[in-house]
């Protein structure tokens, strides 16, 4: 009996000096597309963003990027922050950010690119650096990549145990001739996520923005 309380012991002090340490933040990368009529968009993604603010809590992280001729590169991120534990804190951040964005909306000017893949890169850095336990980039666009001439990026993607998800994704005036081009570039998006570690969703029904965090 004496070892069997021995064992306990030992065992119970094994399990408290062994603290979890497992991440329940949230991290979440936006992209917005601005090219062509999506810059027409920019209030709606804004919504999105103010909903996002109302949601995450202390100590998780939310970014967002516009989607340009290159977009793996800092300098297309528009706001970035992780949140403070502190709550009248975080909430003071939040103002800032989403001034930040209001600011964008207003004088945000059209791009004649949309590099998604090399914002899906930076996505990736960002929400690793971040340490985020759930890790979330959003896609607002209508996920036709258009590149400057001579970038590369039909090669594989890692984004390991990111949920990618697809926002308002509208149909482009050739999808209304030929409705496979729509699903053909949707279908090819969720193959790259998936095969590069991530899970896949599109979500075009903003009345029910709590469906982004479904996964």
């Amino acid at each position: 009996m004496k070892k069997y309380l021995t064992l306990v012991l030992i065992l119970s002090a094994l399990l408290w000096g062994c603290p979890d340490t497992t991440s329940y933040s949230r991290g979440v990368y936006m992209l917005l597309d601005t090219s062509g009529t999506y810059k027409k968009e920019l209030k709606r993604a804004e919504a999105i963003i103010n909903y996002l603010l109302g949601t995450l809590q202390p100590g998780d992280s939310l970014a967002v990027a516009r989607i340009d001729s290159g977009s793996f590169s800092e300098k297309d991120i528009v706001a970035k922050m992780t949140f403070d534990k502190r709550p009248s804190v975080a909430n003071q951040q939040k103002r800032l950010f989403k001034q930040k964005i209001d600011d964008f909306v207003q004088t945000a000017r059209g791009s004649a690119y949309t590099d998604i893949t090399g914002g899906v890169l930076q996505s990736v850095e960002f929400l690793n650096e971040a340490g985020a336990g759930r890790k979330y980039i959003l896609i607002f666009s209508d996920l036709k990549e258009d590149l400057v001439k001579g970038h590369v990026r039909d090669f594989p993607i890692q984004v390991d145990g990111c949920n990618v998800i697809a926002l308002n994704v509208t149909k482009l005036r050739s999808d209304n001739v030929d409705p496979r081009e729509y699903y053909k570039r949707v279908e090819d998006w969720r193959s790259r996520v998936e095969s590069g570690g991530g899970t896949w969703r599109v979500v075009n029904d903003l009345e029910r923005l709590e469906n982004i965090f479904e996964g």
